[in-house]
This record gives C-alpha cells, structure tokens and sequence, in this order.
C-alpha cells in the first residue's frame, strides 16, 4: 500500500524558469537511467523477491525513486512555468514566444506545446518511456549487478545536469539526488556480498577448462594486468578454432528423408564457379556494348 505524502523529500528551490534546462532534466524523468525506471526496476525485483532482508531493500529503494520521480518533475514543471503560462494564454507574440522556448537551441518547445510545459514521461530527445529499460533477469546475483550498474549510470548523469546549470537551487537538489544514487550502490553492493558465493552468477560453474582462460583475439600492443595474466589466467597468445578441439563445424543429425531433402536442395542451387554471366551492375556500368 503506497500512502502519499504532499510533502517533497527534499526542498525544490528554483530561480526562474528555464524550458531548456527543465527538457535536459526529463533525461532523469522518462529516460532510460531516470527514476521511472529505476523504480519500476526495483519493484518487480521485490515482488518477486523470495528473500526476507532483500525484497525490504527493494521495495524501501523502489518506493525512494518515486520520490525521486516527484522531485525532478517538480522541477521540470517549475522550470516551464512561465512557457505554460505563456502558451495557454498567448501573452506574446508568436516569434517572441517561440524565441523564448527555443533559445539555446533546444528542443523543449516540443515537449511544451505536446504536454503543456507539464513533465513528460520522455527522454530529453522526446524517446517516449519504455519498459525495455528494464533489465531484470529473475536471479538476484546478476539483478543486484545490474541495480548497481544502474544507479553508477544515473550517478554519472546527475553529475552532467549539475554541469549545465548555473541554478544554486537545482544544483542543490540535484546534488541530494546523486548523493542517493551513492547509498544505493552501497546498498545493493553489500546485498550481493551477503550471498555466498555469488559468482558466477546462477547455480553452474561453468566448464572448468574455459572459465579462467584469456583469448588473445586482437593484434597489436598488448597490455598485461591482473584482468588478463598471472596465477588466476592461462593466456592463450594466438588462439585457433576450435578451442574444443574439434572440427569447428556445425552439424545436425536429421533423419534420412531430412537428409535426401537437403541434398536435393544443395544440387538445385549449387553454384558454378566457372560462370561469368553479365549481370544488371555490368549493364548499369556501360562496360557492356
């Protein structure tokens, strides 16, 4: 049961309104490392959670980016303020009024005039939210990765919003924001180390002679470190097909009629490596009279 409560959980100050700046910040509201989707991540994963201390983690954390959710909207909608004001009422000239929404060159007199300066469940390119953003794979070991990954990309995206605003208030908020993407990669990185073990992810080992060898697959300078070489790596310096040992082919066993059937078509469609028809690209050249 969800009970809201009017109240942000952190103080929206915003200077003025900036519809270029509130279009960035929809990044973090309908984009694919917003809010939305990180609460939405968090829930199904606690729905389905069997785990007592886990799905209370989860849904504590899906509950939190709705909040989150809230205050990002709050701002967007502080942000556009003026421009729905100003296209509802048409206090402007029509140039006046497009210059204002479109100064910087950016997109936001898009997202005014389809939501009425109001946030839309968007990116800040008008990419409509999609439920795609949603990686959950059902294994927690690999969910709890993913979360964290997750809250790291998110992280990263406040830190550019904060970059492009000169706003003490939205800086500050967003600032609360980032700070939480923080605890949340602790909290998810202390949930996955209270399994053990929990790598590789899932129940099977793997097959011992492939999980610890290192394929050598580009040319060039290569680079030696703790992710390719020492004790834990066998280092394969030019590795050749098939690393099982086998032919390297593909092969299926069909029954006979299979079988008569897919030779009949490999000698209906063999080709003639002697052939030498002229072809419509040699018409089209003028090589031929």
């Amino acid at each position: 049961m969800f009970i809201h409560n009017k109240r942000l959980q952190y103080t929206v100050r915003v200077a003025g309104p900036n519809p270029g700046l509130a279009n960035l910040l929809l990044e973090q509201f309908g984009g694919p490392q917003g809010e939305l989707a990180a609460a939405c991540r968090y829930f199904t994963q606690a729905v389905a959670e069997d785990d007592p201390g886990r799905k209370d983690l989860l849904f504590d954390i899906a509950t939190e980016e709705l909040s989150h959710l809230e205050i990002i909207g709050s701002i967007v909608a502080m942000l556009n303020k003026g421009a729905k004001g100003q296209l509802a009422e048409a206090v402007e000239s029509e140039a006046t009024l497009y210059r204002s929404m479109t100064g910087g060159g950016n997109d936001s007199h898009t997202t005014s005039l389809l939501y009425g300066g109001g946030p839309a469940l968007t990116n800040s390119a008008g990419v409509p939210w999609s439920a795609a953003y949603i990686d959950t794979i059902g294994e927690p070991t690999a969910d709890l990765r993913s979360n964290i990954a997750a809250e790291a990309r998110a992280k990263i995206v406040y830190e550019r919003l904060i970059n492009v605003t000169e706003d003490a208030g939205i800086k500050d908020a967003l600032g609360f924001l980032m700070t939480r993407e923080i605890a949340h990669q602790k909290s998810f990185e202390k949930a996955l180390h209270a399994i053990q073990p929990n790598f590789p992810q899932g129940k099977l080992p793997g097959k011992p002679e492939f999980t610890s060898v290192y394929f050598n697959m580009s040319s060039g300078d290569d680079v030696a470190g703790s992710w390719n070489s020492g004790d834990d790596w066998e280092f394969v310096e030019s590795p050749t097909p098939a690393v099982d040992g086998g032919p390297g082919t593909a092969s299926v066993n069909g029954s006979a009629d299979d079988v008569a059937a897919l030779d009949a078509l490999a000698a209906r469609t063999k080709s003639d490596p002697t052939a030498n028809p002229i072809t419509g690209a040699d018409l089209g050249s003028a090589k031929v009279d």
